[in-house]
């Protein structure tokens, strides 16, 4: 099958996941990696798996995925957007390339399939649709949270029905909870730009399910007891339960994470 689009990979020390990353593309023939100075062993992995190094200081991943789009050469006009510890799948492959070919979007979110310790959180993770794949001309990304969002689209929004593979704890637990330490700081502060009489009710009735989603989070803004509220959602309202022991200790480990963001909250009120 020949290749029509181009792969980014951020990173950031990911020695110890990009192999699994690059070995899932291994048929791309252009493999670019935006590296955010590792102190590792990350970028000489990448060089030796064939990929192109740019090194680029990172401020939010939006900023650092748009460098790639604007400063980078690549070989195809359609890029897709993975992170180190995110792994391709045939089926995903095939489908980018009958997409391109069809062209009716400029722009596709793509579904996760969140892996913990090997196990795909079918339930309590449910499916998270992020726009990862697009034509180079055809869409931007902008700051949303601690994560990003399309914006600037020119041939409308698609979606994807195969998944990429997201193994979020390969650098262990501490490493997680360290990053969702930083999670919770942004959260905080996006916070305060919601107003409930601004919330786009009506999408929850009408909306695809990626707006459905935003909704939701941002009602969960102005939930009293979210943690508690974040626990019986996912774990009773998503069935986390048929996810088994591992389900269990994820959604514990999410309601843990929204308690932080109280905590950051409150730390914040008594500062000011």
């Amino acid at each position: 099958m020949r290749n029509k689009f181009s792969i980014v990979v951020l990173t950031y020390n990911e020695e110890d996941s990009l192999q699994g990353c690059l070995d899932s593309i291994k048929w791309c023939n252009d493999i670019v990696v935006i590296d955010s100075y590792s102190s590792d062993q990350t970028t000489e992995i990448a060089k030796k798996a064939g990929a192109r190094v740019f090194q680029n200081k990172f401020s939010d991943f939006a900023q650092q995925r748009n460098f790639a789009n604007e400063k980078v050469i690549f070989k195809h006009e359609w890029v897709f957007h993975l992170d180190a510890d995110e792994q391709f799948t045939e089926g995903l492959r095939v489908e980018c390339n009958k997409a391109i070919d069809a062209h009716q979007y400029g722009a596709f979110l793509v579904p996760a399939k969140e892996i913990l310790w090997g196990k795909w959180l079918k339930y309590s993770a449910g499916t998270v649709y992020q726009m990862r794949f697009h034509k180079l001309t055809d869409a931007r990304f902008e700051q949303y949270g601690h994560g990003q969002r399309e914006c600037d689209l020119v041939k409308g929004l698609g979606k994807l029905t195969q998944a990429y593979e997201h193994y979020f704890m390969s650098k262990g637990v501490q490493q997680w909870f360290m990053k969702h330490l930083k999670y919770a700081t942004e959260e905080v502060e996006n916070e305060k730009n919601v107003s409930l009489n601004k919330i786009p009710f009506a999408k929850l009735l009408i909306g695809a399910s990626h707006e459905k989603r935003r909704v939701l989070k941002a009602i969960s803004y102005k939930i009293p007891l979210r943690p508690i509220f974040k626990f019986i959602y996912m774990y009773i309202l998503k069935l986390g339960f048929l996810d088994g022991l591992v389900g269990f200790r994820f959604c514990i480990m999410k309601s843990m994470y929204e308690q932080i963001i109280v905590l950051k909250k409150i730390e914040k009120i008594k500062s000011n």
